[in-house]
């Protein structure tokens, strides 16, 4: 019969893969709209403020998914850590 509580560090894991589930999404959305904002400004000679918008885009972007790709790194190697029996 499988315990009934749950375990808390598989709880926090799963927490913190949602959470890079969608800083990852975040992440790419913000590239993806620097890349829409670059043909909106190749089209329209680069204004000051679209420039602005594409480097506001992809620092924030970068911002969010860098941890996000580190912590989703994280929690795939505890994965299967657990799975294969690896751990110390």
């Amino acid at each position: 019969m499988p315990d009934p509580t749950p375990d808390p560090v598989l709880h926090r894991r799963a927490r913190i893969a949602r959470l890079v589930t969608t800083g990852q999404r975040i992440g790419y959305a913000l590239f993806g709209l620097a890349v829409v904002t670059f043909v909106v400004g190749f089209v329209a000679g680069f204004p000051g403020w679209i420039v602005g918008l594409i480097v506001a885009d992809m620092v924030t972007g970068s911002l969010v998914l860098a941890p996000a790709i580190v912590f989703g790194y994280g929690v795939k190697a505890a994965d299967r850590a657990d799975r294969d029996g690896t751990w110390s």
